[in-house]
Parts: structure tokens; sequence; C-alpha cells
């Protein structure tokens, strides 16, 4: 358990899953989904790529937390709430393995957590989309717990004519620390294997604290996450969809292999 600190939550967490022996926490863009809801907005209706790509290479260098370039880009879109969801829910599809992925873990009753620092509104309105079973009205949690980030809507009617993100940690440099997440379960006395999938600088935090870290790439090779954890030397498995993650998940719930004879057999 680290010893720094834990950042305050301004929003609850969902229960832990206390008695499972293997845990999936993953990221939802650009991990999950085939492109990044967020950067999507940002390109589209915000002040486009040029300028957000600037800062996630701030962020990725030091220079500035990613808490304050994500909300400066944010801020670049100034269209109401609900019609961004309606162009969430028509842009945003599924990694072309992430279905079958999830269906496996259902049937193996592995938890699967989605860790964003997105909204979840968005997340819940998207997901509903694409697996329909998923209410993203209902309050039961639907086998998929969500921890992210809210939105508040700050126009006088509160109905998200405008809005801002609301950080789930903002008083952390990443607006959203995803390592406490994660955390939680290193004081079980069990020691379940944690499986954490991501692919960008929201993901740094938690990238240190996963049994088997899994950095997504994209078609063009690129990788934020990969990136980072080549330059600190942080064990991963590289993957372009999710059937390279169910391989190597499988390997370790159903063949008998280690995390670390997966890791090496990746290179490590």
């Amino acid at each position: 358990m680290s010893t720094e600190e834990a950042p305050r939550s301004v929003l609850p967490y969902p229960p832990i899953h206390a008695d499972a022996p293997f845990v999936v926490l993953s990221d939802w863009d650009g991990t999950i989904t085939d492109k990044d809801s967020n950067d999507y907005l940002v390109d589209n209706l915000g002040f486009g790529f040029d300028k957000r790509r600037e800062l996630n290479l701030e962020c990725l260098s030091g220079r500035m937390t990613f808490r304050d370039s994500f909300k400066e880009m944010l801020e670049s879109i100034n269209h109401p709430f609900e019609e961004c969801k309606e162009v969430l829910k028509k842009n945003i599809k599924l990694d072309s393995g992430f279905l079958n992925f999830y269906n496996w873990c259902k049937n193996k009753k592995i938890p699967f957590v989605i860790v964003s620092s997105g909204m979840a509104p968005n997340i819940k309105s998207v997901l509903s989309t694409l697996i329909p079973e998923i209410n993203e009205n209902q309050n039961k949690e639907n086998e998929i717990d969500i921890i992210a980030n809210e939105v508040l809507f700050t126009d006088k009617e509160k109905k998200g004519k405008t809005w801002e993100i609301q950080y789930r940690h903002p008083e952390s440099g990443f607006g959203h620390d995803k390592s406490q997440a994660i955390l939680p379960y290193r004081n079980l006395k069990h020691k379940p294997i944690l499986f954490f999938c991501g692919d960008g600088v929201s993901d740094l935090s938690a990238a240190k604290h996963a049994d088997l870290l899994f950095a997504k790439v994209m078609a063009n090779g690129h990788s934020d996450l990969k990136t980072y954890c080549e330059r600190e030397h942080i064990k991963h498995v590289p993957f372009r969809d999710f059937n390279k993650v169910l391989e190597r998940v499988k390997d370790v719930v159903e063949g008998g292999k280690s995390v670390e004879d997966v890791l090496k057999e990746e290179g490590n």
C-alpha cells in the first residue's frame, strides 16, 4: 500500500469486490472504445486536435497536470451537454474484442470495473447504446462498476446548456487518481490478481499498481501509456484489441501461468 496520503474524494465509490480472486479494471476512453470520446468532442466541437495534442504532450512531460489540461480542453466545448452525449452515441464504438472479453469475464464471475477520467453520464450513455442490456438510467451496477468523474450543470435551469466537469479528486493533479480504485485491493488478505488496461496519460497514476498492466496501442503504433511505461521501466503487455487481453488473462486464470511468466513472454 502506498504511504502517500490518499486524495480527498468528493464522489462515492462502489464497494470493492472483496472475495474475488481476480479483478479486471480498465480505462474507458480509447481503451474499451475505438476512440477517445473526450478527444472526439474537443477535436470536433472544441478547439481542435492541434491544441489538444499540445496539452497532451505538456501533461506527458510533467509540465502540466492532467487535471488542468483536461479542464482546459473541456472548457473549449461550447455545446449543451445533451448534444455532446448524442454526438458520442453516434460516433463512439467498442474495441473489436471487448464484447468477447466482457462476456468471458461475466461467465467466469470476474468483476469488471471501468475506471475513467471522463464523466460517468457520457460513459453510461454510450455503454447502454452499445451494450443494450445495460440501462444507463438504472441505479443497479449491471455487472460493470463505473468509477469516474461527474458533470455539473452550470446554467440557471440546471439542464446542461452550460456545464463543467466535477473531478472525483479535485485536489489531485490527476483530477481522478485512478490508483485509488486499485489500492484498496492491496489491503485484502487473499491478495487478488489485478489486471489493468489503459492507453493514455490519465492512466499513469494506476500503471504502477496493477499486477498485470495492459497498454493499448493505436493502429498507427501510438500509445502514451506504453511510452510512459518504457520510459519508467514499468512492465506491461502492449495490445491492439481486447482479444490479446483475453488471451493473456486466460493464461493466468485458466492456464496456470504466473503474471511473471506472461510478462517474460511479452519481452519484459
